[in-house]
Parts: structure tokens; C-alpha cells; sequence
């Protein structure tokens, strides 16, 4: 009987630390394919703040998971998706995004662009804060040969702010009993915008694309 408890122990122990991993994974995961591997241009809400925000929170309120483990992997993820974006930026330019991208997400590039010409190192930094700009800069600075360590530093600076920043602020914003219920709320708003405004996304990118292969026909 007191092997069978213990045996029963270790494997709560086991996955409740399996859990443990699998979260961490898909947030890291969600976060490097924002960019990395170009999701966030259709989800670009799930794969944004709210992740980040909500992460934060979600570990606040489980004492198996650490915010120090959560937000440097986040971080990491972060600046390693970017880093792809700006490296497929560079060796597929623009005529792969054009290929790959309906009229809706043509003018969202253009304003990119404008947006990358302007402000130049600190629009890959200011970018991380907008879902429209975050998945197409790094690649519109691939595009436009940004010298790549001014790319690396501008990358940096912007995955701490972002990805390390806004997941420890929904920590500590969860951690104080008197913002938790706001916290909560927040949280729980931001969540049902992203999966309203990530459908809304791809229903409108399928039909632009519809659209442009009916006028072509």
C-alpha cells in the first residue's frame, strides 16, 4: 500500500511537471511563430501582448511554474523569431510576401514599410507593440538590407522590452491582491479579443484572396 502511494505520488509529481513543460513550450512557441514563421499575420492577437499578459498571470496563480523561467524563454523566442524573420526577409525579398500575401495584407505591408523608413532602428523596437507592424518589420528590414548588427541590437532591446517586460508586468499585476481581480478581468478581455480578432483576421484575409483570384480569373 505505501509503494502504490508513493508510486501514485511520483507520477502527480511527473505530470504535474510535464504540464509545467508543455506550457512553457506553447507560449514560446507561439511567440517565436509570430514572426518566425509568419502566424501572427493571420492570429496576430494570440500570438501577441495578450499571450504575453495572460502568461504572466497564469503563472502567478501556479506555484509549479517561474516567471524568471517564463519570461527569459519568452524573451529568447521573441528575439529568435525575429531574427528568422529578418533572415527570410533578406534571401526571399519581396516578391515572396507578395506572392504569399492577399490585397488586405499588401497595404498593411506598404504601411510597414512607411513606418520602417521613417523611424528605422527603433521601428523594429516600437514594432513589437503593434500586432499589424510586429510580423512584417523584420522582414521589410531584411528587404531593405539593414545592416545586420544594428538589426541584432534593435531586436534585442525590443524582445526585453516586449517579451520579457510585458509578461512579468502581468506577473506582478496578478501577484498584488489589490489588482488581481482587475488583473483578472483584463486578462480575460484580452483573451476573448484575441480569439475574436483572429478569426475576424482570417476570414477576411480568405476573402481578399478569393476576391483577387476571381477578378484574375
Amino acid at each position: 500500500m505505501l509503494h502504490a502511494a508513493a508510486l501514485d505520488g511520483q507520477m502527480t509529481d511527473l505530470f504535474s511537471q510535464v504540464g509545467v513543460v508543455v506550457f512553457y513550450l506553447a507560449v514560446w512557441g507561439l511567440v517565436f511563430a509570430g514572426t518566425g514563421l509568419f502566424v501572427g499575420a493571420f492570429i496576430p492577437f494570440l500570438t501577441g501582448d495578450s499571450l504575453l499578459f495572460a502568461s504572466g498571470i497564469v503563472t502567478a496563480a501556479t506555484p509549479e511554474l517561474s516567471i524568471w523561467i517564463l519570461a527569459l524563454g519568452t524573451g529568447i523566442a521573441a528575439f529568435i523569431g525575429d531574427q528568422v524573420g529578418f533572415i527570410l526577409g533578406r534571401h526571399l525579398g519581396r516578391p515572396y510576401l507578395e506572392k504569399k500575401s492577399g490585397p488586405r495584407m499588401m497595404r498593411i505591408i506598404v504601411r510597414v514599410e512607411a513606418f520602417y523608413n521613417k523611424y528605422g532602428w527603433w521601428s523594429v523596437v516600437i514594432a513589437r507593440f503593434i500586432p499589424w507592424a510586429r510580423v512584417f518589420v523584420p522582414w521589410v528590414a531584411g528587404i531593405g538590407k539593414m545592416n545586420y548588427y544594428k538589426f541584432l541590437t534593435s531586436n534585442l532591446v525590443g524582445a526585453l522590452a516586449w517579451g520579457v517586460g510585458l509578461t512579468v508586468i502581468g506577473y506582478f499585476a496578478a501577484s498584488i491582491p489589490s489588482v488581481k481581480t482587475a488583473a483578472y478581468v483584463i486578462a480575460g478581455f484580452f483573451i476573448a479579443a484575441s480569439i475574436f480578432f483572429s478569426i475576424r483576421t482570417w476570414i477576411l484575409e480568405r476573402r481578399d484572396r478569393k476576391n483577387s483570384a476571381a477578378s484574375e480569373a
